[in-house]
Order: C-alpha cells, then structure tokens, then sequence
C-alpha cells in the first residue's frame, strides 16, 4: 500500500463534502479548481504545513473553526497524485489532481493529533 496523505482542513468543509460526496477544497481558502490540485502532506510535514497556513501549531482552529485532518488512501483515488516541489530541489509534497471521493478518507483526525499518537 502507497504511503498515506494527510489534508488539514476546517471540520466543516469535511462535513460538507461528505455531504456531496467529493471533497474539493485545495488549502485555506482556495478550492481544486482554483488550484488546479489538492494539496496535501507526508506525516513528517504537516505540523510545518500546520503552521504555515493556521498559525496551528498549538492547536487553535481558525477562529471558531475546528480543524481536521484527512487521512487519504492514494490507492482509493480515481486522480493522479503527483509528488512536486515549489521550486527545484526543494522538498516534495503530495497533490492530488481532482477531486477526492469521501470514501478515500479513511480517517478523520482531530487537529492538533493527541500527544503519543502518531500523524
């Protein structure tokens, strides 16, 4: 199995998506098709991407909004994943080219994770 993809999002985008059945935000405040891909994260990169885009380290949501992280199982996926940095020889991250089926998120996990618990 290919190494699984974490996505930080608000809890209500999530619930939204599951509601329409495909998850189609690409990070804050911008969607896929704004983007032109999902971003995503390696287990060793998203308390870095955490801070970057919410200040969340400690583990404030944005606002009152609660943040959550997707677990995405690449193997699920009807789209392409392409591992691609900002600039060349900079560090690869994950993203996903179109829209994610709610059923390859197979794990929802608060955000911050709980001390001991492995991203």
């Amino acid at each position: 199995m290919a190494e699984l993809l974490l996505h930080l999002t608000e809890g209500p985008l999530w619930e939204a998506a599951r509601g329409i059945g495909t998850y189609e935000m690409s990070t804050r405040g911008r969607t896929l098709h704004e983007e032109g891909f999902i971003h995503c994260s390696l287990p060793h990169q998203l308390a870095g991407v955490a801070e970057m885009l919410y200040g969340a380290g400690s583990g404030a949501g944005t606002g009152d909004q609660e943040l959550v992280v997707l677990v995405i199982d690449p193997g699920r996926l009807p789209v392409p994943v392409r591992y691609e940095s900002v600039a060349p020889g900079r560090e690869e991250f994950p993203h996903i080219y179109g829209p994610v089926p709610v059923d390859a998120v197979v794990e929802v996990r608060p955000w911050p994770r709980e001390e001991g618990v492995p991203a």
